[in-house]
């Protein structure tokens, strides 16, 4: 079956990066990361929860990929930006990825973002990232998650 727009994009993308992998469109909603978790059969840590923030002096998307059990402390995210931060909402996030919130991947954006990558998801031989709509996702290791988001890791919980 051929993918959808969006999940066609990542996949693009992935291949520009010279990875292997394989988006995958699953029949059930992986909207959240324990409705993730559930329709791959892993662990809720292991999904890749990718959080858009906007700085509220310069208005700069900042992307999160936190581990699906983990929250984002938004004081120590405002810290590593040197301004304060807020979530971004539903148009500000379609703006600067090109994808819609619940689907949101961590590659293939309208443009590159700053990117800071939760350390706990670096114990784990693979991962599973969103692919650009709420049905669809990918495996990698994170160490090729570092590598296409040029992010840097961090204590973001």
């Amino acid at each position: 079956m051929a993918l959808s727009a969006s999940a066609r994009k990542v996949q693009e993308a992935l291949q520009a990066y010279g990875l292997t992998c394989h988006v995958l469109e699953l029949s059930e909603t992986a909207r959240s990361a324990r409705e993730a978790a559930r329709a791959i059969g892993c662990r809720v840590e292991q999904i890749v929860k990718s959080l858009v923030f906007r700085s509220q002096q310069t208005h700069r998307p900042i992307l999160v990929v936190a581990s699906g059990g983990n929250r984002v402390n938004e004081q120590t995210l405002s810290a590593l930006v040197a301004e304060p931060i807020e979530k971004a909402d539903a148009v500000f996030v379609r703006q600067q990825t090109g994808f819609a919130i619940g689907g949101v991947p961590p590659v293939g954006h309208a443009q590159r973002l700053a990117t800071f990558i939760d350390e706990d998801l670096l114990q784990y031989d693979q991962i599973w990232a969103a692919a650009g709509t709420p049905h669809a996702v990918f495996p990698l290791s994170p160490a090729d998650l570092q590598r296409l988001t040029q992010g840097q890791v961090v204590s973001i919980t």
